[in-house]
């Protein structure tokens, strides 16, 4: 068991607060920055002066090293990530241009941060890194409130949160640890895996614990009466992350061989039914409805995903030519947020995709081979190629012959 938590000194790891400059350019003054006679702040009507730019999607945030990890906060437009040089940072995110803006970072973690995560409320903060500790950090001011060092023999590679007081890990080595943060220690230690855990998911009555791991196996714990169940049979590659879906009744597992395992629920043993995209891989996957999910790939695109029927839907965004490591909805699900190896996060609407209907996207053949577009950015924001795909689409829908459908819709799908 590792050792107890420890509290940390909060005068000793405060981040810093945001620089902010009360000095004034020589020559001017407060009077001079407002004065309505100034040329530039009425237009060339000699009306009141622009508003803000407001766009469709907050603009792309600029990293200093590619993030592993992000995560949105539960109630307002915050987001936070962990880079490979073991530093978290916080954002606020806005439409509104110049609004979104960096409020705190923090560089507690020793090596690369794999995984943060808010807390139900969102007051609290937990990441892992590479480095075997277990942070809790203050949101308001990413201060540094409680560390657990040496929480894992290996480094850790996933967390999630089962409730206010329970979270679980999953290390390199293949080793679940669930915790009660309450006391700082684990109540919790199962070493059924013989790779690294991906990724962990909980059933909505919180009682069973799901993971994913690098062996192609997926493992249940059940954490009321703290015991391993069973692992699945193995499957093609790596199994990279898992999901609940159709309110909970099925459970899907990406793996980095590009295929999407489903499995019933309590029929975990075996898979009910496979998926295979044209991607490299399923690197991860963010539930969007019961039926919709997104799923990212090494090859740095977005895709929806409809289960059951399963469907390919389309593209909703790329890191042109680099993985993406994780995506997450936004808490009013407006936005998915994406974190690839480009240093970049970026932001895709997505406010109409559960309006989205499968037979629809079924007659679309594309000519160019590529997959429909969902979002304006779908194909890159200089992509010369998109507006002559959206006035392909609408000849489509105004009239002509109706394309009869096929099966090359970016998948191959089979069952058992």
């Amino acid at each position: 068991m590792a050792a107890p938590a420890e509290h940390v000194d909060p005068a000793l790891t405060e981040a810093d607060p945001p620089e902010t400059d009360q000095t004034e350019a020589p020559g001017t003054s407060k009077e001079a920055e407002t004065d309505p006679d100034e040329d530039g702040d009425e237009d060339e009507d000699g009306g009141e002066p622009a508003g803000p730019k407001i766009t469709e999607t907050p603009p792309d945030i600029q990293l200093e090293a590619f993030a592993n990890t992000v995560a949105v906060h539960p109630s307002r437009d915050m987001l936070v990530c962990g880079d490979v040089d073991g530093d978290v940072y916080a954002f606020s995110y806005s439409c509104t241009e110049g609004e979104t803006k960096e409020l705190w970072s923090s560089g507690h973690h020793m090596k690369s941060c794999r995984q943060v995560r808010f807390s139900a409320d969102g007051l609290q903060l937990y990441s892992v890194s590479r480095d075997k500790a277990v942070h809790l950090l203050d949101v308001e001011r990413g201060q540094l409130v409680t560390r657990i060092r040496g929480a894992h023999g290996a480094p850790i590679n996933s967390l999630l949160l089962v409730d206010q007081n329970i979270l679980a890990t999953g290390d390199d080595g293949g080793t679940l640890k669930v915790w009660d943060m309450r006391k700082g220690t684990s109540i919790m230690e199962e070493k059924q895996h013989e790779d690294y855990i991906s990724d962990i998911a909980v059933d909505q009555a919180k009682r069973i614990l799901l993971t994913a791991s690098g062996d192609s196996t997926m493992g249940v714990f059940n954490i009321k009466r703290r015991r391993f169940e069973l692992l699945s049979e193995g499957q093609s590659g790596d199994l990279t992350s898992v999901a609940l879906m159709k309110r909970g009744k099925k459970v899907v597992c990406g793996s980095s061989e590009g295929t999407i395992y489903i499995f019933n629920w309590n029929g975990f043993g075996a898979t009910s039914d496979r998926f295979a995209i044209k991607a490299e891989s399923v690197d991860c996957i963010a539930p969007i409805t019961d039926n919709i999910m997104c799923t990212a790939s090494m090859d740095g695109y977005i895709r929806a995903i409809n289960l059951l029927p399963n469907r390919v839907i389309g593209c909703i965004g790329q890191h042109v030519g680099e993985p993406i490591e994780e995506l997450v909805k936004s808490w009013d699900s407006r936005f998915l947020v994406s974190c690839g190896h480009d240093q970049l996060i970026k932001f895709w609407d997505i406010s109409t995709l559960p309006n989205t209907t499968v037979n629809e996207y079924r007659k679309r053949k594309k000519k160019d081979g590529r997959m429909k577009s969902l979002t304006k950015k779908a194909h890159g924001e200089n992509d010369f190629f998109s507006g002559l795909v959206e006035e392909s689409e609408k000849k489509e829908e105004g009239g002509g012959e109706e394309e009869e459908e096929d099966d090359d819709d970016d998948s191959d799908s089979g069952s058992d």
